[in-house]
């Protein structure tokens, strides 16, 4: 098990498609960079959810979304 001494190192991690575990407000998540696809299979096969059900992804703003999924600009809010 790895331990991280900054966020950088985190991001390093995640840059090779490795995955981590890491604490929210009352659970431990899964991660992974969501532009990763073997990263994202990973995860999935991990959690053995079907490729159906979506999955949470975090990004800065709303705008950030943008570059990866087409949406209608009613549909942002």
């Amino acid at each position: 098990m790895n331990k991280f001494n900054s966020a950088e190192d985190a991001i390093d991690w995640l840059k090779q498609g490795k995955i981590l575990l890491h604490p929210t407000e009352g659970v431990w998540g899964i991660g992974c960079d969501a532009t990763n696809e073997t990263a994202v299979k990973r995860v999935f096969e991990l959690k053995k959810r079907v490729d159906t059900k979506a999955m949470i992804i975090l990004v800065p703003n709303e705008q950030t979304i943008l570059h990866y999924v087409d949406v209608n600009e009613l549909q942002v809010f």
